[in-house]
């Protein structure tokens, strides 16, 4: 009878083994898929890092050919995200815009669509209307 347990125990623990040897593998494979998806999303962000910085460069270009401040309109921007939504007005920033309207993504949206790549576009909020209006009517008249 002594022999009879002990073989029933050494084949119990023989199945708990290969359970757990097959659990490692699952979890050997799972290690493995998740360091591919991870050196995957660290391509992908290294890439759209470049990209953002890209965008960066042009969106400074762009607004320092427009007047704007990009310092100024970051400083606004991080001061509204710190008061949690309120909007410039009601912290008594100034916008960078020189009508004094505050500028949001709405007022922006369509701006280059259809608008030549030279920056002679007007902006969608009317801001800097006279020398717009002179340069758009000497472009139309030609």
């Amino acid at each position: 009878m002594g022999l009879g347990s002990t073989a029933k125990k050494i084949q119990t623990l023989a199945d708990r083994a290969e359970q757990l040897y097959v659990k490692l593998k699952e979890v050997h494979e799972r290690v493995l898929s998740v360091e591919g998806t991870v050196e995957d999303t660290q391509e992908r962000v290294g890439e759209l890092e470049d990209t953002l910085e890209h965008q960066r460069v042009v969106i400074e270009a762009i607004a320092e050919e427009q007047g704007l401040d990009v310092d100024a309109v970051v400083a606004e921007a991080a001061i509204e995200d710190a008061d949690d939504g309120t909007t410039a007005s009601e912290t008594g920033v100034e916008t960078a815009s020189d009508d004094g309207d505050e500028m949001d993504a709405s007022d922006h949206a369509g701006d280059g669509a259809g608008e030549p790549a030279d920056g002679a576009g007007e902006p969608a909020d009317g801001a800097d209307d006279a020398p717009a209006a002179a340069s758009d009517g000497d472009a139309s008249d030609a």
